[in-house]
């Protein structure tokens, strides 16, 4: 054998080594690629997942304000409250008394507005979130203070408080546009 053709055999030779580790790098991306894919789209989930849940916990925190503000109420009739306002500063008493800190932005639309379901009397009973987003859970979800809910969008969890008073003659209604879902409305008599 000649010296050239051993050096064109180890040049061919290093060259297929070459492709060898380049398919290998190539495939290394692939699957590290795939892997971020994964790793974003569980990111999504529990992002979405807290979300839900930051949801509930404030729309506890509303329901247990709203019923304070009627069982609270001074003298009779009681009622409920008119606007979320009054939850803040409640002025039916000498002194002002909080029923709740603040007003919480909606966790799934990140606004202050929400949908607002009202009673004959034009008091507040219920609320809920204006987000079409489809729901996580496809089972009932609970909130202390409020009847049981269900629904596969955000917008179909109407939390209504579970005083007797709140359920009959209610009006389901949007701050912004009229309605457009018929859940919550009162059973015909």
């Amino acid at each position: 054998m000649t010296e050239a053709t051993m050096l064109r055999g180890d040049f061919v030779h290093r060259r297929a080594q070459q492709g060898f580790t380049y398919v290998v790098v190539l495939f290394a991306l692939a699957i590290v690629g795939v892997g971020l894919a994964a790793l974003g789209e569980s990111w999504s989930s529990v992002s979405h997942r807290d979300k839900e849940d930051e949801l509930i916990d404030i729309v506890g925190e509303y329901m247990a304000s709203i019923n304070r503000y009627y069982i609270r109420s001074p003298g009779t009739p009681k009622t409920f409250p008119l606007r979320l306002e009054d939850l803040l500063e409640d002025h039916r008493f000498a002194g002002t008394v909080r029923h709740l800190r603040r007003l919480y932005l909606d966790p799934m639309t990140g606004k202050p507005q929400w949908g607002l379901i009202r009673n004959a009397s034009g008091g507040i009973v219920g609320i809920y979130s204006l987000s079409e987003r489809e729901s996580l859970r496809n089972r009932c979800a609970f909130v202390d203070g409020a009847l049981p809910i269900s629904g596969t969008h955000y917008s179909e969890w109407k939390f209504i408080s579970s005083l007797p008073e709140a359920v009959p003659n209610l009006q389901p209604i949007q701050p912004s546009a009229p309605a457009t879902t018929n859940a919550a409305q009162p059973p015909h008599q």
